[in-house]
C-alpha cells in the first residue's frame, strides 16, 4: 500500500509530533502552518493532527472578557484562524482528525463548545506542568462503550498533563470519553460513530508520554492511522 499522508498543524514542539508519527512505516508528514500559508496542502492529506500550544482566544466562544478577567496573554490568533479553516476542511471532506491538548480545545470550540479559561481559578487542582518543566501525571477514567474504551481496552489509565484550560460546555455532536478524578474533561469523540467520521480528541500528550507503549499513547496513534488507511482504501 502507498504511504498515508498526515497533515500536522504546526505548533510548539512540532518535532515531538513529527517523530511520533515517523516511528511508523509508510507515513509521510506535511507540516501545515499559517506561516507557510499552505492550506491548499490539505488536498494531499489523508488525515489531520491538531497539536498543543497557545490558548484558544476566548473571542471564538464569545467570552472576550476572559482575557482581562483571568489575565490571559498566551495567544496566536493567526493560528486560531488557520486551524479553524483546517477544521472546516476536515469536516467537509470527512478526514480523520486527531486533536491533542490545544487541538481538543479548539475543536470543541469549533463545534460550539466553550472552555474553562484557567482551571485553578475555578477551584480545580492544577493540571499544568511542574515548574521545572516536567509533565504532571494523573489518572483518567474512560467512559464505558466509548470509542476510546475500545481503542485503549481500559477503564482507567495514567496520562500526562500540561494545560491550564479545559472543556466547559461540550460542543455539538461530541461526547466526553474520559475525565480526570477531579472532573476535568480529558477526552472527546463523536456522539455518532461511523466508519468515515473518525474524530478523537485528548487533553493529554500521547506523543511524549514516558511510556510510549501505553494504550493511551500508542493505541491512539495506531487507531488514527488505521482509520486513515481504511478511508484511503
Amino acid at each position: 500500500m502507498s504511504k498515508v499522508v498526515i497533515g500536522i498543524a504546526s505548533g510548539r514542539k512540532y518535532e515531538n509530533y513529527l517523530n511520533w508519527f515517523l516511528e511508523v512505516p509508510d507515513v509521510e508528514i506535511i507540516k501545515l502552518s499559517y506561516i507557510d500559508n499552505n492550506l491548499e496542502s490539505l488536498d494531499l492529506c489523508d488525515g489531520v493532527v491538531l497539536c498543543g500550544g497557545e490558548d484558544v482566544h476566548p473571542r471564538l466562544y464569545k467570552e472576550s472578557s476572559y482575557v482581562e478577567k483571568y489575565q490571559l496573554d498566551d495567544f496566536d490568533e493567526r493560528r486560531d484562524d488557520f486551524e479553524w479553516r483546517v477544521l472546516s476542511y476536515t469536516q467537509q471532506y470527512k478526514l480523520p482528525l486527531l486533536g491533542i491538548c490545544r487541538g481538543l480545545q479548539i475543536a470543541n470550540v469549533f463545534f460550539g463548545g466553550t472552555l474553562i479559561p484557567d482551571i485553578p481559578s475555578f477551584d480545580k487542582p492544577d493540571h499544568a506542568k511542574y515548574r521545572e518543566g516536567k509533565d504532571r501525571y494523573h489518572q483518567v477514567n474512560v467512559t464505558k462503550n466509548s470509542r476510546l474504551a475500545e481503542i485503549t481496552g481500559a477503564e482507567t489509565g495514567e496520562v500526562n498533563s500540561a494545560h491550564h484550560q479545559s472543556v466547559a460546555k461540550v460542543g455539538k455532536g461530541l461526547v466526553i470519553n474520559a475525565t480526570s478524578p477531579d472532573g476535568i474533561v480529558e477526552g472527546l469523540e463523536r456522539k455518532e460513530r461511523t466508519a468515515d467520521s473518525y474524530l478523537m480528541l485528548v487533553q493529554w500528550h500521547p506523543e511524549r508520554m514516558t511510556d510510549g507503549q501505553s494504550a493511551f499513547s500508542k493505541n491512539i496513534r495506531d487507531s488514527f492511522l488505521e482509520s486513515v488507511k481504511t478511508i484511503k482504501k
